[in-house]
């Protein structure tokens, strides 16, 4: 009686190699979903990223309160008529 419980469990070891460890086994599976949940939070982050450059080309193109903006911050531009006035910070 002991040949035959352990030729079935030699079997039943067999037949679940494959399952586990195989190509498409439940291990391979685990990595996947983890390197999908991964992929999926670095997606994301990128659309919050082309959602915010998405917002500030709108703001560019339909009007010039953006542009000023940009030049006076980036470029340092101030208009005709106006005195610019920069206060140096004490070192700390």
């Amino acid at each position: 009686m002991r040949w035959p419980a352990a030729i079935l469990l030699v079997l039943i070891a067999l037949l679940q190699y494959p399952l586990w460890f195989g190509k498409g086994g439940w291990l391979r599976v685990w990595e996947y979903e983890d390197q999908l949940r991964a992929q999926r939070d670095v997606n994301q982050g990128l659309e919050k990223r082309n959602a915010g450059l998405d917002a500030e080309v709108r703001d560019l193109k339909s009007g010039y309160e953006a542009i000023e903006e940009r030049a006076r911050y980036e470029l340092g531009l101030v208009k005709p008529a106006e005195v610019f006035v920069q206060v140096p910070q004490k070192a700390q």
